[in-house]
């Protein structure tokens, strides 16, 4: 059986749907804090059961009889995600899983600026020394997170954020087809190369994208640090998650999230998916 946590979130939601085209629902599980929420999947036939990283027995029960389990990153960071994988990989290697899959990043570095890097870099050592066989996807950055940047853009035709350097914006769809083929396959062992889309982008040219989807001129423009958390706390967004977006525009300087590599597409068979078709759904009505 193998094995999905996560599976009422984005990714491992669309990992399952995945696995659903390739192989019977009978030989999948689904492990998900609350069951209520993919109720549908039960229907369908998958295996749902009740798992949380911060409760062994309920991922011992949640993982029985896995063939392979499909570990995806924790919502939280530092000691706590750290904590929380270690849970799960060893409940993962406890129930008899051949392989432990982990959906990492391409830019787990111990020194990165950006706090879920060090933390993923961790979690690949966690796999190194589990026992049993791993595979490290290391996804390239979401591209969900560019319209979420945009935000007030659209509207206002600046998009004001930190200097930044490029990065290969990768969609959840693409990178949900990979780790449905790493779970079906042995085509992936250990650490995989980046996974990423077919370019890196700096935000000038997601500005330029942009505009080109709104049919108006984005503007880009650079502003500090400090100026840019006080902008989102204008809006809302809580100062820690201002700050994390902060320290990805710091990694993103170093080069962390540049590479390009040709693995996606070429596992895909198809060209990895653009950031500007991603920019095209997401005008806003009156943009």
């Amino acid at each position: 059986m193998i094995v999905v946590t996560g599976a009422s979130g984005q990714l491992g939601r669309a990992v399952l749907e995945r696995l659903l085209e390739r192989v019977p629902a009978a030989e999948i599980g689904a492990s998900v804090r609350d069951p209520e929420k993919v109720r549908d999947l039960a229907e369908r036939g998958v295996r749902v059961r009740r798992g949380d990283y911060t409760d062994p027995a309920s991922l011992a029960e949640a993982f029985e009889g896995a063939s392979q389990v499909l570990v995806v990153s924790a919502n939280v960071l530092g000691e706590e995600a750290l904590r929380q994988h270690r849970t799960a990989i060893e409940a993962a290697v406890a129930a008899g899983a051949r392989r432990v899959l982990y959906t990492s990043h391409m830019g787990a570095d111990p020194t990165s600026p950006m706090a879920p890097m060090p933390d993923h870099a961790a979690t690949e050592d966690m796999l190194r020394s589990s026992g049993a066989a791993w595979t490290s996807l290391r996804n390239g950055f979401y591209a969900s997170t560019v319209p979420m940047l945009l935000g007030a853009a659209w509207h206002t035709g600046e998009l004001r954020v930190p200097d930044d350097g490029p990065v290969a914006w990768t969609t959840h769809g693409d990178l949900a087809d990979v780790a449905a083929l790493a779970l079906t396959t042995d085509r992936f062992d250990g650490t995989t190369p980046p996974l990423t889309g077919p370019e890196a982008l700096t935000m000038e040219d997601v500005a330029a994208l942009a505009s080109e989807a709104a049919g108006r001129t984005i503007r880009r423009v650079v502003v500090s640090d400090d100026e840019y958390v006080a902008d989102l706390a204008g809006h809302g967004v809580p100062e820690v998650a201002a700050r994390m977006l902060v320290t990805m525009f710091a990694a993103s300087r170093r080069g962390s999230f540049a590479p390009v590599d040709p693995t996606l597409a070429r596992v895909l068979g198809r060209p990895a998916t653009p950031l500007s078709e991603v920019l095209a759904a997401a005008v806003p009505a009156q943009a």
